[in-house]
C-alpha cells in the first residue's frame, strides 16, 4: 500500500512539474517567463497582498483590459447584426443596433465588480486555507461576458437566417 501512495505522489509531482523538472507554474499561478502574453494576460499571479485593498487594485488593474475585449466582442456582434439585417432585406438603424450598448455595458460592469467582492469574501471565509481565487473568477468572467455580447447573439442571427432561408425557399413567408 506504502508504495502505492508513493507512486501517486510521484506522478502528481511529475504533472505538476514541465520538462527538466521544473516548476511550470509557481504557488502564485505565475506562468514561466517563456509564456505568451496571452497566456500570462489569462493565467496572472493573483493579488500578494491579501488583504481588501489588495484584492480589489488587484482587480482593477485589469478592468480596461476587460472592457476593451466585451467590448470588441459586442462591437463585432453589432457589426454581423448590420450584415445580417442587410442579407435579409430588413435593415436596422443605427439606433436599434446601439441600443443594448449602454445597458450591456452597465451589466458587464456590475458583474465584474461581484469578482473582487466575491475573492474577498472567500478569503475572509477560508484565509490562508484556500489558494487565491482571483484568476479563476477573472477568466471564468471574461469568457462568459465575452460569449455573452458575441456568441449567443451570434449563433441567434444565425438561427434566425436560417428560419429566414427556408421560409424563402419553400414560400412560407
Amino acid at each position: 500500500m506504502n508504495r502505492e501512495v508513493s507512486s501517486i505522489l510521484e506522478s502528481d509531482s511529475r504533472a505538476a512539474h514541465g520538462p527538466g523538472g521544473q516548476a511550470a507554474i509557481d504557488t502564485f499561478g505565475d506562468p514561466p517567463p517563456s509564456e505568451s502574453p496571452l497566456a500570462r494576460f489569462l493565467y496572472p499571479a493573483p493579488a500578494r497582498r491579501r488583504t481588501a485593498g489588495g484584492i480589489f487594485k488587484w482587480w482593477e488593474s485589469r478592468r480596461l483590459a476587460y472592457n476593451v475585449i466585451v467590448g470588441a466582442g459586442g462591437a463585432l456582434t453589432m457589426s454581423i447584426a448590420a450584415v445580417f439585417s442587410q442579407l435579409i432585406g430588413q435593415p436596422m438603424a443605427a439606433a436599434q443596433i446601439l441600443a443594448p450598448v449602454v445597458p450591456i455595458a452597465i451589466m458587464a460592469n456590475i458583474c465584474y465588480s461581484l469578482g473582487p467582492l466575491t475573492e474577498w469574501f472567500l478569503q475572509r471565509l477560508w484565509g490562508r486555507d484556500v489558494q487565491p481565487v482571483g484568476p479563476h473568477l477573472f477568466r471564468a468572467g471574461l469568457i462568459l461576458s465575452a460569449g455573452a455580447t458575441f456568441l449567443l447573439p451570434t449563433l441567434l442571427m444565425g438561427f434566425a437566417l436560417v428560419l429566414w432561408l427556408v421560409r424563402g425557399i419553400f414560400g412560407l413567408g
